[in-house]
């Protein structure tokens, strides 16, 4: 019986929507973890970055989106949510909180689970398009950007303006000449957006 109703609760875990939520920074990590234990499902996307201590380096774990993390919930019972130590705000438009598709999620958490070497980026505007045909981002799709010498594909949640690029092998790509997944496609900007640029923090 206890199987069968933890079952039925990831289930309608499942069905809620994912929020942006805006956390102070350098505290993403015990903040994901105060919200897994209040029970809720926080996404909090890493990356391996390589940094000099003293005289050696060494491999960090760190935010592909700094003071950002992601967490499903019912958003009409946020209240827990906002009282959490470290969280300042859900991120919205005019004070309502806006989730973020699934579709976006989806896309950053294939790449965190690829294994490939990705890093923040600068959020960048539609353009043309390619799509991810091999290798462990298959049907992925995104802009490719090549500095360098290396491949990036850029993907990016559109309600933070925020990016990620990941290197990939130029040999997976094909061309894409419509839009069908809302995981847009992007060309550069000369400057960083802002993330609340076109969206007010929700409470």
């Amino acid at each position: 019986m206890s199987f069968a109703i933890e079952a039925k609760r990831e289930l309608e875990e499942r069905r809620l929507p994912w929020f942006a939520l805006r956390v102070r920074a350098r505290h993403e990590k015990n903040i994901a973890e105060m919200l897994r234990g209040k029970g809720y499902d926080s996404f909090l996307p890493l990356y391996k970055c390589r940094r000099r201590w003293s005289n050696r380096y060494k491999m960090l774990d760190l935010p592909l989106f700094p003071g950002y993390m992601f967490c499903r919930f019912d958003v009409h019972n946020r209240l827990p949510i906002l009282k959490t130590p470290g969280v300042i705000l859900i991120i919205g438009i005019a004070r309502t909180p806006v989730p973020i598709g699934n579709a976006e999620i989806d896309a950053i958490r294939t790449i965190v689970d690829s294994g490939l070497q990705s890093q923040p980026w600068p959020f960048l505007q539609i353009g043309a398009r390619i799509r991810i045909e091999h290798g462990a981002l298959s049907g992925l799709e995104g802009i490719l950007l090549g500095p360098r010498g290396r491949h990036r594909l850029i993907v990016s949640v559109t309600l933070l303006q925020r990016s990620v690029a990941v290197e990939i092998d130029g040999a997976w790509v094909s061309a894409v000449t419509h839009s069908l997944s809302p995981v847009a496609a992007f060309q550069p900007q000369t400057t960083l957006a802002q993330p609340n640029q076109n969206a007010d923090g929700a409470r």
